[in-house]
């Protein structure tokens, strides 16, 4: 695990839960996500995916520990660096949210409330209320959702989401070989196949101005390959 800026923290004594935010270009927003968030954890991580800007700077001035990757690695790379990190310091529950404001911290006692209930791995639906959501992102996720559900063999209504729980026995399992955007997707297979026990809770539905960083080609064909290689078919 490359740590470069802040040095890593000790130990804490005990980290019931911990919040996990993967970050990359996102001066703009992630100190008031950081501030959000940290009333609702014990503490707020971030890892600064080799950001060129003042992502690790803001991200640490509002309250966060930060990681950083001297270059670019990926969504998935960054989120397997917090998840190593924040086991190794004892973090029973982690929550991953994404740096850019689309997920409301004020819902994460949902997400603990789930994983308390017995849940490994809880996911955000925004399909409670998706009329906000973008028409072609919507038909989209609904059908990665319908494809990926099948492959793990149980339901989940949004599988694209970014708002996640991870029980931190659960997270060695979690770590494949995918370090993209691709790497959400098979974490859930993953954790479907070792018999981890996979739960959704309602959430809102948030678009700003903010920009995906998801390429639709490269990202797409990412996804086909991922379930070729998981499943054997491409759909």
């Amino acid at each position: 695990m490359s740590t470069h800026a802040s040095p890593t923290p000790p130990a804490a004594a005990s980290l019931r839960v911990a919040a996990l935010i993967p970050a990359f270009r996102e001066e703009r927003h992630i100190a008031d996500v950081v501030r959000a968030t940290v009333p609702h954890v014990d503490e707020v991580w971030v890892v600064d995916d080799g950001s060129p800007d003042a992502t690790a700077a803001q991200a640490e001035a509002a309250g966060a520990k930060v990681i950083r990757h001297p270059a670019n690695r990926g969504k998935g790379a960054a989120i397997k660096t917090g998840l190593d990190a924040l086991r190794s310091h004892g973090a029973r529950f982690i929550v991953l949210l994404d740096g850019d404001g689309q997920h409301l911290p004020t819902e994460i006692s949902r997400f603990v409330a789930a994983a308390e209930g017995g849940a490994e791995l809880v996911i955000g639906n925004r399909f409670g209320d998706a009329r906000t959501m973008p028409i072609i992102r919507r038909c989209v996720n609904r059908f990665m959702s319908w494809r990926i559900s099948r492959a793990c063999g149980t339901p989940i209504p949004d599988t694209q989401c970014g708002f996640r729980l991870i029980a931190s026995g659960s997270v060695p399992v979690l770590l494949g070989e995918t370090d993209r955007f691709d790497f959400e997707t098979e974490m859930l297979v993953l954790a479907a196949r070792a018999g981890r026990k996979i739960a959704s809770v309602p959430i809102s539905t948030i678009y700003g101005e903010e920009k995906s960083k998801i390429s639709p080609v490269r990202d797409a064909l990412r996804f086909f390959r991922l379930m070729k290689k998981l499943t054997g078919s491409w759909l």
